[in-house]
């Protein structure tokens, strides 16, 4: 028999299609990361980021204020440190004027009601690039953890509501929840970067911080594998997050984005948390320059990847996309 089924009676026009859709997007569902310099009045664009700048704190409290009037409720934030504040123990990520800690005070201060989710890493603040601690040629574990311990507080000392560990240490999640609580902030969350995979499309962020690997007199590792993901690995992604989880994380994070969707959504069926995914960098940049050459529709494609995103189980997507987002799903 000829079907009686016609699945096109439900794609005929748009206002049948927006009755039956299984997915939407709103401003509410982005957290846009923010790149902070010293300074006073600094907007330095990214070249590698087309519409994405470093700022001094001052201009990133205006651009926090617009993103909240547009119904962004998160930011995700990153320092510009200079070199001569950086060295291999990272003692200024827990500097209590740092610049990660003045900006939380600040943007705390100016929009309340913004959810300020600091970077809990040290690649930042080393003079080797990495995200911890170098000791006999490599990263060393136990002492970073302690280390971040003491960034975290100093974050939830500013006022920050969730710290997002971004380094791939293991055992960090627990030691940053005892660290917290017994600091007095048991309602400070960790946002953790459970399944963080040691991928290529990082390029454009390294380049906003200076925070990619470099030569040194000692020996280090000339990449970040010994502590980030094989992006060959599926299972190993679902036991992270879970041991996350289990260690006291609010939330976890898959980073990257759109071809790491399979994990998502294994994530999302394995945890009964808040799945956060990262639309890095790259992802961003790739876009930028192929609608610049007139290769592909930036808004089309841009709301494409988003809804993909949040379709195959995200709750809350970090996107250098989510001021353009907003302002087009306000319209």
């Amino acid at each position: 028999m000829f079907p009686l089924q016609r699945g096109r009676r439900l794609r005929v026009n748009e206002s049948i299609r927006s009755l039956v859709r299984e997915t939407s997007l709103s401003p509410s569902d982005f957290m846009f990361p923010m790149f902070i310099a010293e300074g006073e009045n600094v907007k330095v664009e990214i070249p590698s980021m087309p519409g994405i700048f470093r700022r001094s704190i001052d201009l990133t409290v205006e651009e926090v204020k617009e993103l909240y009037d547009l119904g962004i409720r998160a930011v995700n934030i990153y320092v510009k440190v200079s070199e001569n504040l950086k060295d291999n123990t990272g003692k200024e990520a827990w500097n209590s004027n740092g610049l990660m800690q003045q900006a939380i005070r600040a943007i705390k201060a100016a929009c309340p009601e913004m959810i300020v989710m600091p970077d809990v890493a040290l690649d930042p603040y080393s003079i080797y690039g990495h995200d911890g601690i170098i000791k006999d040629g490599d990263v060393e574990n136990d002492s970073t953890v302690d280390a971040l311990v003491k960034m975290a507080v100093s974050h939830a000392e500013a006022g920050a509501d969730f710290v997002a560990p971004s380094d791939m240490m293991d055992g960090r999640v627990l030691r940053l929840r005892e660290g917290l609580d017994a600091a007095g902030f048991q309602n400070v969350g960790i946002m953790s970067y459970s399944a963080k995979y040691a991928s290529a499309f990082y390029g454009p962020f390294r380049d906003a911080l200076d925070s990619a690997p470099k030569e040194a007199d000692v020996v280090v590792p000339k990449d970040k594998k010994t502590y980030q993901m094989d992006y060959a690995n599926r299972i190993e992604a679902i036991k992270e997050a879970l041991s996350d989880v289990e260690e006291g994380a609010d939330m976890v994070m898959v980073k990257p984005g759109i071809a790491y969707l399979d994990i998502v959504r294994e994530i999302k069926n394995t945890v009964h948390v808040p799945v956060t995914v990262y639309q890095v960098s790259g992802e961003y940049a790739m876009i930028k320059a192929a609608s610049e050459r007139g290769w592909l529709d930036h808004d089309k494609i841009m709301m494409e990847q988003l809804m993909c995103i949040k379709r195959s189980g995200a709750n809350l997507i970090s996107t250098y996309f989510a001021k353009e987002a907003a302002i087009l799903l306000n319209k």
